[in-house]
């Protein structure tokens, strides 16, 4: 009897390897889950939504002093602009003020960006009128200043919706570069140049 229990009875250094070997596997697939989780966790909690639906750009001739800025005013009243960058459905990227500030120092060398660009956004829309204003906001030279104004659907695909040119003379010198109307669809019903003041709009709010 004592030599059939013995024969049947598991050897110790099987049993010791047997539970070695289960938790190193444990401990892979533990590990393996960890992993996972870590991995699809970004994708679920920190996914940070920059979509656009639609880009208007102002711009004007390249290492230009002057400081030109535009304002948009959305169906709701809300007018987008250098004081109010963010409406909620409007957001002003870049507020350039000519070549003010326009020099960086990169690894001790001073460096000029020339682009003279604003840039505003829409992440969603509502329906009804934009205004799309341009101010003259400090003029340091004697010159006429043409500005490039571009609307530019994008989504589902690239879509110009309008592109001029529009002259500005004179610090406080605005001017209304285009009016358009979206619909429910986002689509553009009808565009205008219809002159409207933002700058005395904004003075009323601003005495509010």
């Amino acid at each position: 009897m004592t030599s059939r229990s013995r024969f049947y009875r598991p050897s110790p250094n099987n049993s010791a390897f047997t539970d070695l070997l289960f938790n190193a596997l444990l401990g892979f697939a533990f590990m393996f889950f960890i992993a996972f989780i870590l991995m699809a966790k970004p994708e679920e909690t920190g996914k940070v939504d920059n979509k656009a639906e639609y880009l208007i750009t102002v711009s004007w001739p390249n290492n230009h002093s002057d400081d030109i800025d535009v304002l948009v005013e959305d169906p709701r009243g809300e007018v987008l602009w250098y004081s109010n960058k963010d409406t909620g459905i409007m957001h002003l990227d870049r507020d350039d003020r000519g070549s003010l500030q326009d020099h960086l120092i990169i690894d001790g060398k001073k460096v000029t960006n020339p682009i003279n660009q604003e840039t505003v956004t829409l992440r969603s829309w509502v329906p009804g009128e934009y205004v799309v204003n341009v101010l003259h906001y400090q003029a340091n030279t004697r010159q006429p200043v043409p500005i490039y104004i571009k609307v530019e659907r994008l989504n589902p695909e690239v879509k110009i919706l309008y592109y001029g040119v529009e002259q500005v003379n004179g610090t406080g010198t605005e001017r209304t570069v285009v009016r358009f109307v979206l619909d429910s669809q986002g689509d553009v019903s009808d565009v205008s140049q219809l002159q409207k003041s933002l700058v005395d709009r904004i003075g009323k709010k601003v005495q509010e």
